[in-house]
């Protein structure tokens, strides 16, 4: 993020108005530690969108023959298939819908690794000094 700042300085001379003004352009760039959590809440982000959307599709019946569904159902599975056998039952069924119990508890582990991890690299930020 870049920013001009501007100070004015004066003397400490009450006869004296004038003032001298000095002008700088300041660049502050994100530390490490702010690097990493933005690339941590990225990954993970993609993660669980991707598992929201399996839920929704799920529970929505959508047609696995779509490529792009059968595409979000396949890459989701990656991140599900830990969570499967968590529970006595991955899924519950009605009709044509499935409510996947495995895919709700995928999306609460994998955010509670993410704020783990972000924890961790927040010890690594770099904070403003006064």
């Amino acid at each position: 993020m870049t920013y001009d700042e501007r100070v004015v300085r004066t003397d400490d001379d009450p006869a004296n108005d004038s003032g001298t003004v000095v002008s700088r352009r300041v660049t502050r760039t994100p530390s490490g530690g702010e690097l990493a959590s933005r690339v941590v809440m990225l990954l993970f982000g993609i993660v669980q969108v991707l598992i929201i959307l399996r839920i929704v599709l799920l529970l929505l019946n959508a047609r696995e023959g779509n490529d792009l569904v059968a595409w979000i159902l396949n890459t989701s599975q990656i991140f599900v298939a830990p969570f499967n056998g968590m529970l006595n039952v991955d899924n519950l069924k009605s009709g044509g819908s499935v409510f996947d119990i495995a895919a709700v508890l995928a999306l609460l582990g994998w955010s509670l690794l993410e704020g783990i991890i972000l924890a961790a690299a927040g010890i690594f930020k770099r904070e403003a000094t006064v």
